[in-house]
């Protein structure tokens, strides 16, 4: 199982890549929330708020994943790919039904 955590300027932005990428079978789950960002930017610090999105899927679909977002944002934002060590094994069971395999 993979995690992507992706930081987006709006709700409605991660609602939009959200619905595709479940739609396109790439994600079997997404959440979104809104958070604050700060972070230092030509020598200030800046604060502003962001959306973060977690999309929930298998291995081997990242370079779909950063497809499909650049589909919808032309921004530079942030995409990482977490491994949990640790899944229940009901919601494992669910995600390898619903979403095919791949490698890579």
């Amino acid at each position: 199982m993979k995690l992507y955590y992706v930081t987006l300027n709006s709700s409605e932005e991660a609602r939009q890549i959200g619905r595709s990428l479940l739609e396109k079978k790439l994600a079997l789950c997404v959440n979104w929330f809104p958070i604050t960002c700060a972070y230092s930017w030509k020598g200030e610090i800046v604060e502003e708020p962001e959306v973060v999105l977690i999309v929930k899927t298998l291995a081997g679909y990242q370079a779909d994943i950063e497809q499909e977002i650049r589909q919808h944002i032309t921004y530079t934002n942030f995409i990482a790919e977490l491994s949990p060590t640790s899944v229940n094994q009901g919601f494992l069971d669910w995600l390898n039904a619903e979403i095919p395999q791949r490698v890579g």
